[in-house]
């Protein structure tokens, strides 16, 4: 029997959860090529929510396609050139002779080289003359407007771990760049998303760099436990098991609804039903799952310096004056600047994330082993 649990990769059809509002707005931007920027931590389910709703535009819309770019393992200028002219080479058209008449006629200036795989992942590759992007860009990164234009089509690029773009080599002039040029796209927009929440805020919401005020801002915010609840019953009965809303809840509840970790642990909790979940079995699967994840909590914990253990257990202890003189000689924190080099270095890490009023852990499973098995609190 398949499982009826999905994580850790794109989840779609039935197995997507809720987001209503989320779609709607995004298929809104999308119709009306609206620049967006999509922020929330990793493993919420932002690629999900923009695969569901490419997909839907697409049916619906014939003359907009999609172009996805993941900058996960890219670090230079060179590598993104190569890769952006590559994917939107891509889908421009399925006929191989199509692509290539398309980067003769766009990038002639570059000497394209294109060689033909065939594997159906990837059925071609596109090589650049580096030294001449280098000295002029402008080809490049007008290569999705003047294709859309010349097809009568639309483009939305899809760029994921957007943040990336923050170590190449000068960040700040090529981003002035890359605003200076997409800004003019009339056929073509962007939806730019990433996991590290506090880089692409500096990004997009700080009036002295080039991306302020560049689209409509999302903040994915975790779904909601009745909305979790909803889904688990109901994948729980298309497999013909039974669980009920409360035990439902135990599971958004353990995992604090962080969208990676419900579909985990209720998938687990599945896999040890015969017919009726009950609260021990979610119990069980949950400490197991926790222990599972042990070793790399630990390698996690042993980087770290031993002020900023003693910061997370401050966090733990739900000490909400992180600054004070009480809490610092208390935590052994040193000095309030050494607290703000602290909480830096653990958002960073993506251990933390520091809103307004309070500090909480991005990984509720990380949290749980540190307070029962480090901390034994």
């Amino acid at each position: 029997m398949k499982t009826p649990f999905t994580y850790g990769k794109i989840v779609t059809d039935e197995n997507f959860t809720n987001r209503k509002k989320e779609t709607e707005r995004l298929l809104l931007n999308f119709s009306s090529l609206t620049n967006t920027i999509l922020i929330s931590p990793r493993r919420w389910g932002k690629s999900s929510l923009v695969d569901k709703a490419s997909k839907l535009v697409s049916k619906k819309n014939k003359k907009i396609r999609f172009c996805f770019i993941d900058l996960n393992n890219v670090r230079t200028e060179e590598q993104f050139y190569k890769y952006l002219a590559t994917e939107v080479l891509k889908v421009s058209s399925s006929k191989i002779q199509k692509n290539i008449s398309n980067a003769k006629t766009f990038l002639g200036n570059f000497l394209p080289v294109i060689t033909v795989n065939p594997s159906p992942e990837s059925s071609i590759e596109l090589s650049l003359n580096w030294n001449k992007v280098k000295k002029e860009p402008t080809d490049i990164l007008n290569f999705p407007e003047q294709i859309a234009k010349s097809a009568k089509i639309n483009y939305i690029i899809c760029i994921d771990e957007f943040q990336n773009i923050s170590e190449f080599e000068n960040p700040e002039a090529f981003q002035k760049m890359l605003r200076a040029h997409w800004q003019t796209h009339q056929n073509v927009s962007y939806i730019l998303y990433g996991s590290k929440r506090h880089m692409l805020m500096e990004v997009f919401n700080s009036p002295s760099k080039p991306f302020y005020k560049f689209g409509d801002i999302i903040f994915l915010e975790k779904i909601t436990k009745s909305d979790w609840i909803k889904f688990i019953i109901s994948r729980f009965d298309d497999t013909g098991k039974n669980i009920d809303e409360t035990t439902a809840g135990i599971i958004a509840d353990l995992t604090d609804c962080h969208s990676y970790y419900v579909q985990q642990l209720a998938k687990q909790s599945w896999f040890r039903t015969e017919k009726n979940c009950d609260g021990n079995i979610v119990e069980e699967a949950f400490e197991d799952l926790v222990l599972q994840l042990a070793m790399p909590f630990q390698t996690l914990t042993d980087n770290l310096n031993k002020s900023q253990i003693n910061f997370l257990r401050a966090v733990i202890n739900d000490v909400k004056q992180l600054s004070s003189k009480s809490t610092i000689n208390e935590y052994k924190l040193g000095t309030s600047a050494n607290v703000t080099k602290i909480k830096k270095a653990m958002e960073n890490k993506e251990i933390i994330d520091i809103r307004k009023d309070y500090v909480a852990f991005l990984d509720p499973l990380y949290k749980y082993w540190l307070k029962k098995y480090f901390y034994k609190l």
